[in-house]
């Protein structure tokens, strides 16, 4: 009787230290992660892209503004402000890609901003918008109201590949700062494209010590832009 006992005990031990009868459906875990962050998703539909950062959209049969998350692309509606360089090219960007588009949105701390705006994370075909404004050089990373946030680190990572490659509001000097963007426009003249500085009275080609240049227009990076 006491053999058997420690028998059966042995083989106890042996299933607990083995994990017998415990095996875990993989399948099920990657299931159960890919439901729980998409229950952390709301469906919206875009009615109207306000500029680079802010949206008009319909959610739970409800029209509101939103604001796109830990992002801040240049003015171009500013009551007290010029548009700004790059501001123009940022609401275009949005238009583009989100106009009248079903979009998912994903909230990170406060819900709302002190104008009672949404804010949120904009997620478009599998794709973090708000990163892709960071990503094309369009945006700064800005305003963290309650950190740490969920995709924090990748949006920073995000930004400085931009600044690194000199793209977008990264290709003028002294424009970006903690507090926003500041251009003046006596000392930064800003064209969109060639065709536009070619319409400024024949500018080009522009060189890199002129008024007007920026690397988004000097595509072989010579210091000549618009040849």
């Amino acid at each position: 009787m006491i053999f058997r006992k420690t028998i059966i005990c042995l083989i106890t031990l042996l299933c607990l230290l083995t994990g017998c009868g415990m095996s875990v459906d993989q399948s099920t875990v990657q299931t159960n992660h890919v439901t729980n962050k998409e229950e952390n998703l709301v469906t919206a539909s875009v009615l109207r892209v306000v500029d680079g950062d802010t949206l008009k959209i319909e959610i739970n049969g409800e029209e509101e503004t939103m604001r796109l998350l830990l992002v801040d692309t240049p003015e171009t509606k500013h009551p007290d402000l010029p548009v700004q360089p790059f501001g123009e090219e940022a609401s275009r960007f949005t238009e583009n890609l989100l106009s009248n588009q079903q979009i998912q949105i994903e909230f990170d701390g406060p819900q709302r901003d002190k104008y009672n705006r949404l804010l949120g994370y904009v997620w478009i075909d599998g794709e973090n918008f708000n990163k892709l404004l960071l990503k094309e050089g369009l945006a700064r990373y800005a305003y963290e109201y309650d950190p740490p946030y969920t995709h924090q680190e990748e949006m920073k990572m995000a930004e400085k590949q931009a600044r690194q490659e000199g793209i977008g509001i990264w290709s003028i000097d002294d424009y970006v700062s903690e507090d926003g963007f500041h251009a003046d426009s006596e000392d930064n003249v800003i064209y969109g494209s060639c065709a536009e500085a070619k319409e400024a009275g024949g500018v080009t080609p522009l060189y890199k010590e002129d008024l007007g240049y920026h690397l988004d227009l000097d595509g072989d990076r010579d210091g000549i832009a618009c040849e």
